[in-house]
């Protein structure tokens, strides 16, 4: 009798996805898992993207097979597959280009792509919104030509790439509607040593304005005109105005879509033996309670290593993420943001220590008992403490002088766990 062999399908070859194809291939070493992808290059860590533009790292660098613990092994990875439907009473997928595979278990890892606002000259050459390879390289060879760049938006990822820029020797504005960069990981007061960087660095910051139309000739753009009359004179723009979950070809599935995709705690779509992860998915907060999508690389692998082992038959639920957890540096000025950040208008208990060179914000309930957020700009030392008691939601009050002083270590968690 010949067993017919399980069909794993992956549509996404990013964070998400490859986290979960690994995953399954450690508990399932016979069965077939295909992990389809939209581009044109083998899998690669997205956060190192802007090192493709200031040439400080090749390809083989980026990519993810080969590198930790992404090992590829008996994984089919098939570029140049763009998803057009996914059927789920007959369990297949169509593909773009015509081809139609089955499936036993199915994975919806797409992430996001740009959200790219309406304004005027929009499609102009030399208008780029960063998310792929492709766009930092297309990036790269414009740089060549550009003296100035304009970025539209002061998010993470818009910040490391006016940096790269700046390294390749171009004069770079970055023009932000908010009163503040950062504005979904902090609030205006929190960032004043992060911006105060950012200019020592020699990034041009305008805050409060935002672009109206984008202006151009026959060799592309060549300025923006801002909402309050402003123009300034460019040769490239980049659009960093957060992302929107790549859903579009689940309209006719019946699989559930609210912003994103619809999951259990289990990673388990409405539709039978379906699944999803990574910032496709709609998971929740896991301080709040609250349905977020989450856009992050790190919430992605841990997501889709749950629901690859969910997929491969070992049940393992999703514990939910922080609504904010980013840990990197800016310039020269490192920073970890995390859960509850944002607290204007709020009850929640909130302290705040300001020195020149380090910034702290703790956020605790409105009672005290539990600390739900905290920020750590310049100093970064034992933010993972915080994390944990933020993640674990520990009744703190035994050591809540030491948490707000700075002076937490493990004996004080060991303490509450015990």
């Amino acid at each position: 009798m010949v067993v017919k062999q399980m069909q794993y399908v992956i549509i996404g070859a990013s964070a998400a996805g490859m986290a979960a194809a690994e995953a399954i291939r450690k508990l399932d070493s016979e069965n077939s898992i295909t992990v389809l992808s939209k581009e044109q290059d083998m899998p690669y860590f997205r956060p190192m993207i802007p090192f493709m533009i200031t040439g400080k790292k090749k390809f083989s660098e980026m990519m993810l097979i080969g590198q930790g613990p992404y090992q590829g092994a008996n994984i089919n990875v098939r570029l140049n597959s763009t998803m057009e439907a996914v059927h789920t009473t007959d369990q297949t997928v169509s593909i773009k280009s015509g081809e139609e595979l089955s499936y036993d278990k199915l994975l919806i890892a797409t992430g996001s792509r740009p959200h790219i606002p309406p304004i005027a000259g929009i499609e102009a050459e030399g208008v780029f919104a960063l998310r792929t390879l492709s766009d930092a390289r297309a990036m790269a060879l414009r740089a060549e030509r550009t003296k100035h760049a304009v970025m539209l938006g002061g998010g993470l990822l818009n910040l490391k790439t006016a940096f790269a820029l700046l390294e390749r020797g171009l004069e770079v504005t970055l023009i932000i509607q908010s009163p503040e960069v950062l504005s979904q990981l902090m609030e205006p007061n929190d960032a004043t040593l992060i911006r105060n960087a950012l200019i020592r660095a020699g990034l041009r910051v305008m805050t409060g304005c935002s672009a109206s139309r984008i202006l151009s000739d026959a060799n592309g753009v060549n300025g923006v005109f801002l909402d309050d009359g402003r123009e300034v004179v460019c040769q490239m723009v980049c659009i960093g105005k957060g992302g929107r979950p790549n859903v579009d070809f689940l309209s006719q599935s019946g699989i559930r879509v609210d912003q994103g995709v619809v999951v259990d705690r289990f990673t388990a779509c409405n539709a039978l033996n379906v699944f999803a992860a990574g910032d496709v998915a709609v998971t929740f907060n896991s301080t709040t309670g609250e349905r977020i999508v989450t856009g992050l690389w790190t919430n992605a692998v841990e997501m889709g290593h749950c629901a690859g082992r969910n997929m491969a038959s070992q049940p393992t639920e999703y514990n939910g993420t922080l609504g904010i957890l980013n840990a990197t540096q800016v310039a020269d000025v490192p920073f970890v943001s995390m859960g509850i950040v944002h607290t204007s208008g709020t009850d929640y208990e909130t302290h705040v220590a300001a020195a020149p060179k380090a910034y702290r914000k703790l956020v605790f309930t409105p009672d005290g008992a539990k600390l739900v957020g905290a920020l750590f700009v310049g100093d970064i030392s034992r933010a993972g403490l915080y994390r944990y008691l933020i993640r674990e939601s520990r009744t703190v009050k035994g050591i809540k002088s030491s948490i707000i002083k700075k002076q937490l270590h493990y004996g004080h968690i060991l303490k509450e766990t015990i």
